[in-house]
């Protein structure tokens, strides 16, 4: 291609090595890891809030393949009234700076509450989700000790009740804060990724531990110039 220099770049097998012994050793993960670490030390994770939520990445359905099967880790999930194959990530996101500091990634079944106590610091005050996560515990209403986390789920509207104008004021509120959650937007729109790339759920864990460690330095990359 016109323009672009490829002297130096590695070939497909040196590269294919190279993924291979980050799954391995699982360094994706650690150097996730040491990435949330230096925008900690640097003041840009502030450890204050946490905004949880989940995204859909299919997977291929199909059985043409050696097996005569698709993947048997992943399922798929019913989301309104469309059918999904494929897996889902679970993101802990800082509330000040959006930038992911602990995820999860299971099939596209599991339900988006069941991650929720591996993405948080354990350390914040406020905790952020969209109604998924909406439970009688995780509510504003909910009763709770100085030391319990405050959950900001949205308001649902009960049977034959309308919200009333603070609850649709807290409603809005709090949902501009979980939209400063850009993981979604850097790694699907950026990147590309929106489908898993290997079988089994171990592979792609590592392939989107490296996507979102590189969409945090990608979100951050003024404050670390």
């Amino acid at each position: 291609m016109q323009g672009l220099d490829f002297e130096g770049v590695p070939d497909e097998t040196t590269i294919l090595k190279f993924r291979h012994l980050l799954e391995k050793h699982e360094l994706s993960k650690a150097l996730f890891d040491e990435m949330t670490a230096v925008l900690t030390e640097r003041g840009l994770l502030l450890r204050q809030g946490t905004i949880v939520d989940a995204t859909l990445i299919a997977a291929p359905p199909s059985t043409k393949n050696r097996t005569k099967s698709s993947d048997p880790e992943i399922k798929q999930t019913r989301k309104g009234n469309q059918w999904y194959f494929g897996m889902k990530a679970h993101i802990g996101a800082d509330a000040a700076s959006g930038c992911v500091h602990s995820a999860e990634m299971t099939s596209a079944n599991v339900h988006d509450s069941v991650a929720t106590d591996a993405l948080l610091y354990g350390e914040e005050e406020i905790a952020f989700g969209d109604s998924a996560y909406a439970s009688n515990e995780r509510s504003l209403e909910a009763d709770r000790t100085e030391a319990d986390v405050v959950w900001a789920t949205p308001f649902k509207r009960k049977k034959g009740q309308a919200l009333t104008d603070e609850q649709r004021r807290i409603n809005r509120l709090t949902s501009s804060f979980r939209s400063k959650v850009e993981h979604v937007r850097v790694v699907k729109r950026q990147f590309g990724y929106t489908r898993t790339r290997y079988r089994g759920l171990y592979k792609n864990n590592q392939q989107i531990f490296c996507q979102l460690t590189l969409a945090n330095i990608y979100i951050m990359r003024e404050q670390l110039a």
